[in-house]
């Protein structure tokens, strides 16, 4: 799938310092933009109709029946890209179909079908300060950076018959 990163700097900027953090504050970030922002986010996304609500519940239900712990490693494993049958789906996904999956994510941690995020967990100071600075941007921005972070996970889908 291609994947053309915005050529807004401020966003490409925002992209880099998130992907610097180590895999869990990304993920732990992740967590504290949906709760504070989730309720807007996915749904009214530009381009919304365009995702695969069924392809992106198909990947959300087969995490959704694993073990915590491999819920976890799964959500790791997309951010590292590491060659697993579930981030080869992922990849192969639309970038809005992508957004959909974390917003399903998001949803399954705060109903505990996913694993929840830890209640005293601490974002680092970077991951803080850089939330705080994603919450200042215009909505479209926000959408926008959420859409170039997601959309390079994964592990590139294989040739043929392999997913």
């Amino acid at each position: 799938m291609a994947y053309t990163q915005t050529s807004d700097p401020n966003i490409r900027q925002h992209v880099q310092a998130w992907q610097k953090l180590d895999v869990d504050q990304q993920l732990a970030l992740f967590w504290f933009i949906y709760t504070e922002m989730g309720g807007s986010i996915t749904p009214a996304a530009p381009g919304a109709s365009t995702a695969s609500p069924a392809i992106a519940e198909g990947l959300f239900n087969q995490v959704k029946e694993l073990s915590h712990e491999q819920q976890l490693q799964i959500q790791r494993d997309l951010i590292n890209k590491a060659d697993t049958q579930i981030s080869r789906e992922y990849g192969s996904l639309g970038d809005t179909t992508k957004l959909l999956f974390w917003y399903l994510l998001a949803q399954g941690m705060e109903n505990s079908t996913i694993i929840p995020l830890p209640a005293d967990y601490q974002l680092s100071a970077e991951a803080k300060a850089l939330l705080n600075q994603i919450k200042s941007l215009a909505f479209e921005q926000q959408i926008t950076l959420f859409r170039d972070y997601v959309s390079p996970m994964g592990a590139e889908a294989k040739s043929g018959a392999g997913i």
